[in-house]
C-alpha cells in the first residue's frame, strides 16, 4: 500500500500536533485546526527530514528553503518553538504500517543530500583544520560565528554591540540598560579602581574595555580571534579618544605575552576553548594577573552532568557554535581553585539571558528584511531559531550562565577582599 506524505506524517507524529503539513505531492497531515503550516515543498526537503529526524534535519530542510513555515515570524519563532517542543514527540507507528511507509518513501529518501552552506560538518571530519581547540581550528571556529558581518550583528544586538548576557536592573529595563548593566556589575566584582591595568579576554567589540576605561579610569587591553570585532572595537575607541588607554587587539589569548595585570574578565569565552582545556586556560590567566588580584569569568553552564552535551553534534554545534562545549559551573570553579583562585562569588543570570535573546530576536525581526540583505536569508533563519531557541533553553533551566568570581591567592593567603561583597547588587 502507497503511503502520501501526509499520511507517513500522521503515521510517525499522529494529528494531535500543533501544526498542518503539506507537501509537494499535494497531500496533507497533522492537525487541520491549527494556526501553523508547514510547508513541505521539494524532495530534497524529506531526504533531510529522513536522513536526520530531529532538530538537525527540520534545521537543514528550513535554512534551505525546503520548508516553508506560514503563520511564523521567521527573525522570532519563539511562540512555534515553544508549542514544538511541549506538544511534538514522535511516536511508534504500527508495525504492521512500517513496511508500507518505508516502501512508500523508497531507497531514495535515505540518501543525505548536501549539507546547506551554513553548517559545518561533524568534528571528526574537520580534522584537516586542526585537532579540536587547537589555536588554527579556534580561529577558524570563532570566524564562522562572528565574521558574519558587523553591521548584521549591529541589526540584532543593537547599538552596545554587546554579545553576551546582560544584566536587567529592572523589569522594564531596555536592553542598552542591561548590557551597560552588566558591564558595570562586572567592573564593581573586578573592584576596579583608576590607574588599573585590566586585561579582557574574548572582548569582542570592546565593550567592556570601552565602558571600563571610560568609567573607571583603568588601562584595558581586549583580545579577540575575530579580525572584524577587532578592527571594529579599535576604531570605536579612537572615535571616542579612548585608544590612549584601551586596545582591542586581534589575536589568541595564549599569544598575550603582557603579564602584572590588577584584574582580568572573561566574558562569554569559556564555552569556546573545551572543557580538558579549563586548567590550561585559567593556569594562564592566573600568569597574568597580580597576586591578590581578581577574574571575572562569565560564561554559559550546564544544569549538572546528568545533562547531555548540549552544544555536541547538534544545531548550535553545526550551525552555531562549532567546537563549543558547556560544563557544570562546579566544574569551573574546581578549575579555578585548582589553579590558585579562591572563589569568592557565585552567581547565576540564566533570566536575565533569556530576556537577552528574546531582545535579540525581537531586533532581528524589526530588522528581518535588512537582515537578509546583509547576511542571506539562510544565515537570518539560522539565527532566528538559534535566538528564539537559546532564551526558551535558559527559561527551562536547560542552561545556565554563571558569574564566578576568583581571587588569585598570594603567598601566606595574602589576597585582600572585604568582610562582605563591595559590588552590590
Amino acid at each position: 500500500m502507497s503511503l502520501t506524505i501526509g499520511e507517513i506524517a500522521d503515521e510517525v507524529f499522529g494529528t494531535e500536533v500543533p501544526f498542518q503539513l503539506r507537501a509537494y505531492d499535494g497531500s496533507t497531515g497533522g492537525n487541520k485546526n491549527a494556526g501553523i503550516s508547514l510547508d513541505l515543498r521539494t524532495e530534497r526537503g524529506l531526504r533531510y527530514l529522513v536522513t536526520a529526524p530531529g532538530e538537525l534535519g527540520l534545521a537543514r530542510a528550513y535554512v534551505q528553503g525546503d520548508l516553508a513555515i506560514d503563520g511564523v515570524d521567521p527573525g522570532d519563532p519563539y511562540d512555534l518553538l515553544v508549542q514544538v517542543k511541549d506538544k511534538l514527540g514522535a511516536k511508534i507507528p504500527d508495525p504492521r504500517k512500517l513496511k508500507d511507509i518505508l516502501g512508500s518513501l523508497g531507497a531514495k529518501m535515505f540518501l543525505p543530500p548536501e549539507l546547506p552552506p551554513q553548517e559545518n560538518p561533524p568534528g571528526w571530519r574537520r580534522l584537516a583544520e586542526g585537532l579540536r581547540h587547537s589555536m588554527t581550528r579556534d580561529a577558524l571556529a570563532i570566524a564562522h560565528h562572528y565574521d558574519v558581518s558587523n553591521a548584521f550583528y549591529e541589526l540584532v544586538l543593537g547599538p552596545s554591540m554587546a554579545y553576551t548576557c546582560a544584566c536587567y536592573p529592572r523589569e522594564d529595563a531596555t536592553l542598552e540598560e542591561a548590557q551597560a548593566a552588566k558591564f558595570d556589575l562586572v567592573c564593581r566584582k573586578l573592584d576596579l579602581k583608576p590607574g588599573m591595568r585590566i586585561l579582557d579576554v574574548g572582548c569582542g567589540w570592546g565593550g567592556m574595555v570601552r565602558h571600563a576605561v571610560k568609567n573607571y579610569g583603568v588601562t584595558a587591553l581586549g583580545v579577540t580571534l575575530s579580525a572584524e570585532q577587532a578592527a571594529y572595537g579599535q576604531q570605536w575607541l579612537e572615535r571616542e579618544g579612548l585608544a590612549d588607554r584601551g586596545e582591542v587587539r586581534h589575536g589568541d589569548y595564549r599569544h598575550v605575552t603582557e603579564s602584572g595585570f590588577d584584574a582580568i574578565s572573561s566574558i562569554g569565552l569559556t564555552e569556546h576553548i573545551g572543557v580538558k582545556n579549563y586548567p590550561a586556560y585559567f593556569a594562564f590567566l592566573a600568569e597574568r594577573v597580580k597576586d591578590g588580584g581578581r577574574l571575572l569569568n562569565h560564561s554559559i553552564t550546564r544544569p549538572s552532568n546528568h545533562f547531555n552535551q548540549i552544544t555536541k553534534g547538534g544545531f548550535i554545534n553545526r550551525y552555531v557554535f562549532p567546537d563549543g562545549e558547556l560544563a557544570p559551573v562546579g566544574v569551573i570553579i574546581n578549575a579555578m581553585a585548582d589553579q590558585g583562585f579562591e572563589v569568592r562569588h557565585v552567581e547565576d543570570l540564566r533570566e536575565h539571558y533569556a530576556r537577552t535573546c528574546r531582545a535579540w530576536a525581537r531586533n532581528l525581526s524589526g530588522n528581518w528584511d535588512a537582515a537578509v540583505a546583509e547576511a542571506g536569508i539562510g544565515t537570518a533563519r539560522v539565527w532566528g531559531l538559534y535566538l528564539s531557541g537559546s532564551s526558551l533553553g535558559f527559561e527551562r533551566n536547560e542552561i545556565q550562565l554563571h558569574q564566578v568570581l576568583g581571587q588569585k591567592v598570594g603567598p601566606g593567603g595574602v589576597a585582600a577582599y572585604p568582610l562582605r561583597p563591595d559590588f552590590g547588587s
